[in-house]
C-alpha cells in the first residue's frame, strides 16, 4: 500500500481543500482506497465540492494523527468513471455501501495525481510520503 493511503487511512477523518472563485473551502472527508497504486477519494456528483474538484482539480488535503502528528498533502484530483475504481473504494470502504452502489450515477471516485505528501511533528524532521 502507498504510504498517502496508508496514512490517510490511519488518520480516519481528513480535510480536503477546494476552491471556489476564490473562496477557500474545506471538508472533511473518510473514505480513501488505493487501487492501481493510486489513492482514491470519493463523493457524490450532485455536491458543490464535486464541482469544485473538477473546476480547479488543485487540493491540499490535511489530517492530524492520535500521536501529534500530522499530514500536509498536495495534488490534483482526477475523476475515474470505472466501475471497477468505484467497486474497489466500496470493497475498502464498507460502510459507503448505505449511502452509494456502482451505476447510481451519483458516486463519483478520483484519484490524486502529481502527489506530494509530509508528515510532520514536532518531536522530528519531516517525513516525505510521496
Amino acid at each position: 500500500m502507498n504510504r498517502i493511503t496508508e496514512e490517510l487511512q490511519k488518520a480516519g477523518t481528513f480535510f480536503i481543500a477546494t476552491v471556489e472563485g476564490d473562496q477557500p473551502r474545506v471538508r472533511p472527508f473518510g473514505a480513501v482506497a488505493e487501487f492501481e497504486g493510486k489513492t482514491y477519494i470519493c463523493t457524490n456528483n450532485t455536491k458543490a465540492c464535486y464541482a469544485q474538484m473538477l473546476a480547479n482539480p488543485k487540493t491540499e488535503i490535511s489530517a492530524s494523527g492520535s500521536d501529534g502528528t500530522w499530514l500536509r498533502i498536495s495534488g490534483e484530483l482526477v475523476r475515474d468513471d470505472r466501475d471497477e475504481a468505484r467497486a474497489a473504494m466500496l470493497e475498502a470502504n464498507p460502510g459507503l455501501g448505505m449511502m452509494y452502489h456502482v451505476g447510481d450515477g451519483i458516486f463519483e471516485v478520483l484519484y490524486l495525481t502529481n502527489v506530494t505528501g509530509k508528515k510532520f511533528s514536532f518531536t522530528a524532521a519531516p517525513e516525505e510520503l510521496a
